[in-house]
């Protein structure tokens, strides 16, 4: 059993930047570079392992191959969750994902939760965060309508390493400037409710989904959304805190100064995203090379792999469900 290094696929909505490229080493042949869909089996976007034993192969074909890589918690065989860096150089969409429930029923896979962490961001970026107050369907057409959506919406200015989850039915949106780290049920439905009249490469204002939108959304006012302090345990060579815990999946940032150890059970996989700085993991495998790894790259440690430490000057976000 070893750790797979992946290589991802890559998205070049229209919105995007070239941070991707220039700054993590993503080597895509795409302008721009909006997203790298970095963990994903999902057909839309499949990741593939780097090097190895399993290289060229999808990661859904390895995973298919050895299921038991996902752990005892994963029941349906399929990797849960999808891990993505965005680039943000111009507004998303205004868009909300539905619930598992509705997904199934008429989309025919999962909703979409998630959780987004903020790797950087220009000063005064913000992202929306549902409503302001209290909305409804018609106050919602007129204002798409009318161009007048945004004073219905609750905005949010964020800054390096904040953290946010967004459950199912949040109407939201990431702002340009705004450079991070998605963790999110393996979907790719959104719905648009506002696009800001862009166009796409054929010309055309593209889709909205607003009849789709509004069965899916929360209308009620969002919740305040301001960061509170996190709890940071520190060890000799590092630190870890827990930045998100859901039904779906648990993340943690870890920083590592010298060394740092944690053990994958069977229990569950876990996914390693460097998001700053260089170093290498190692498992008690002795017959096993270590894997060096830099800023960008993302690996996947499979369920039962054991005890494994990380050494190097790094920053990395640590996944499992």
């Amino acid at each position: 059993m070893e750790i797979f290094k992946l290589s991802p696929a890559g998205k070049d909505y229209l919105w995007g930047g070239m941070r991707l490229k220039n700054e993590y080493g993503k080597n895509i042949d795409m302008t721009p570079l909006a997203e790298t869909w970095e963990c994903s089996v999902h057909p839309d976007g499949p990741s593939t392992v780097a090097a190895g034993t399993f290289k060229g192969l999808t990661l859904a074909e390895v995973l298919n191959l050895h299921p038991e890589y996902l752990g005892n918690k994963v029941q349906n065989g399929t990797l849960p969750i999808l891990v993505k860096f965005i680039d943000a150089k111009q507004d998303l969409s205004v868009q909300v994902h539905p619930d598992d429930t509705y997904a199934l029923e008429y989309e025919h896979q999962n909703g979409k939760t998630e959780m987004w962490y903020v790797i950087d961001a220009e000063d005064g970026a913000s992202l929306i965060y549902g409503f302001r107050h209290k909305v409804s369907e018609r106050i919602l057409k007129t204002a798409v309508k009318t161009e007048t959506l945004d004073k219905h919406l609750q905005k949010v200015e964020v800054h390096k390493g904040d953290v946010y989850y967004v459950p199912a039915g949040t109407v939201h949106g990431i702002g340009k400037g705004i450079l991070l780290a998605e963790i999110q049920e393996s979907s790719n439905v959104t719905y648009r409710v506002y696009d800001y009249n862009r166009v796409g490469k054929d010309g055309k204002k593209r889709e909205l989904h607003f009849d789709k939108a509004i069965q899916v959304m929360e209308m009620n006012p969002a919740p305040d959304v301001r960061q509170t302090p996190r709890m940071v345990r520190y060890y000799p060579g590092g630190s870890r805190e827990l930045i998100c815990r859901c039904k779906y999946f648990e993340a943690e940032r870890i920083q590592v100064t010298k060394g740092f150890t944690f053990s994958v059970t069977d229990y569950s996989f876990q996914v390693l995203m460097c998001l700053d700085g260089y170093g290498q993991v190692e498992t008690m495998d002795a017959d096993l090379k270590p894997m060096r790894f830099v800023k960008g790259e993302t690996m996947f440690l499979p369920a039962g792999i054991g005890r494994c430490l990380v050494i190097g000057d790094t920053i990395l976000l640590k996944i499992r469900c």
